[in-house]
């Protein structure tokens, strides 16, 4: 199987292979009115082992990697919970698209998809199952967050004003040791060496990976801690202001946040300084179709125009006179400048197959019929109005992770939790 649909089916999947769901099975933790089985704790281990050997990591070991597998499926369960209680659903037709996804990523079919799976002897229910799991608590904590996150005109100026926005990104690693919101002083401490033990392990040279999966509480532990590419805005202040210090392979000491304490590992780092697209302008002329203009009859007016234009009559005059698009009819049917797919596919397709001053023959879209002129293309620099928008997005990023982590933390202090093993 291609090596990247095997990890993507090993994240999103806890499935064991068919002759191992055979054992009897057992409770392994009570999370409030659900239970986790140990059938399912084995198929999650099984999985994330899978995926640890596929990244080339090494496993750790046993009784590790189980404390954090079924924390990793307690806390689902909760947000799953939470989901039904709020009545958040994920249709079939929504899990059918995702494995669609996933397929097309990698260039296969369902169906070839289904016999890969299977092939390597894998339940595709069971994976169809815990994909949906996965696709409702994502839903349920971004519903949440999305929900509590607010973001001002004022607060992207104030954004825009205190930092020199660096439009770059960072690969990062990500190791966490986790505090309570008691203010435990001892369990503080404790945390402080923990984190500061690991940091001394590191510089000396032992693998950061394996470090993250043994003893990370981050949600990428198993990852070995990879976050994978983020822009350095979306990044909490915290971080952002000692990754922009750092230099490919470099360790922070241990950063403490509300969460606990942090240490990152800078893998890579990409710089983006401008930004430019393709901007093009024409003019518009449409006659709109509804209950009064049937799509014949505005067929019929638009092909009188489009042979009034091709006779010698001015394009501008007719659209200001006759056109149904009133924004553009009194500017002569001048669109401006805009970016190609701003009015709809089938528009741009017709505009990216003129040559330049060239008119279209009448074309329709669920609006209506239309006739186009190319006025022209150029390259605009909209890098301000690019950096207005990425530090929407980083506030905004930075807020739902925040509240993200904060409420997993509420949750599953407030649930009840019995683990049995």
């Amino acid at each position: 199987m291609n090596k990247f649909l095997l990890i993507l089916l090993i994240s999103v999947t806890s499935v064991l292979p068919l002759s191992a769901q055979q054992l009897l099975d057992e409770i392994v933790a009570v999370v409030d009115d659900n239970v986790i089985m140990r059938s399912e704790l084995d198929r999650a281990v099984t999985s994330i082992k899978k995926q640890i050997e596929v990244s080339g990591n090494q496993v750790p070991p046993a009784d590790i990697l189980n404390s954090q597998v079924l924390e990793r499926l307690i806390i689902q369960e909760i947000q799953i919970g939470r989901a039904d209680l709020i009545g958040i659903k994920v249709s079939d037709g929504e899990v059918d698209a995702a494995l669609s996804s996933i397929a097309s990523q990698n260039g296969i079919s369902i169906e070839e998809m289904q016999k890969a799976v299977e092939k390597d002897g894998f339940s595709f229910v069971d994976f169809r199952r815990d994909m949906k799991r996965d696709m409702k608590a994502e839903r349920v904590r971004y519903a949440y967050a999305n929900s509590n996150v607010k973001i001002s005109d004022h607060e992207v100026d104030l954004f825009l004003a205190d930092n020199e926005l660096d439009q770059g990104e960072v690969e990062l690693q990500h190791i966490l040791i986790a505090t309570s919101s008691d203010n435990d002083t001892a369990a503080t401490e404790a945390a402080k060496k923990e984190a500061d033990e690991l940091y001394d392990r590191i510089v000396a040279e032992e693998n950061f990976a394996v470090l993250a999966t043994q003893f990370s509480d981050g949600q990428k532990a198993l990852e070995g801690g990879r976050l994978g590419w983020r822009p350095i805005n979306q990044l909490p202040p915290i971080f952002s202001d000692q990754v922009n210090l750092m230099s490919p392979g470099e360790v922070t000491r241990p950063i403490r946040s509300p969460s606990g304490f942090h240490i990152l590992k800078l893998l890579d780092h990409k710089s983006e300084t401008t930004k430019t697209v393709d901007q093009y302008n024409m003019l518009h002329l449409m006659v709109q179709t509804n209950e009064v203009v049937s799509a014949r009859d505005g067929m019929a007016l638009a092909t009188d125009f489009y042979e009034k234009i091709q006779a010698g009559e001015d394009f501008g005059q007719l659209a200001e006179e006759h056109s149904d698009d009133h924004s553009s009819a009194p500017l002569g049917g001048d669109m401006g400048w805009f970016e190609v797919n701003k009015f709809g596919p089938r528009i741009s397709a017709v505009l990216q197959g003129l040559s330049l001053n060239e008119v279209s023959e009448p074309f329709q879209t669920e609006a209506g019929w239309h006739i186009i002129k190319f006025l022209g293309k150029k390259e605009a620099d909209v890098t301000e109005e690019f950096k207005r928008a990425q530090a929407s997005n980083a506030i905004r990023e930075r807020k739902v992770q925040e509240i993200i982590d904060s409420w997993i933390r509420q949750i599953r202090g407030e649930s009840f939790v019995d683990i049995r093993i």
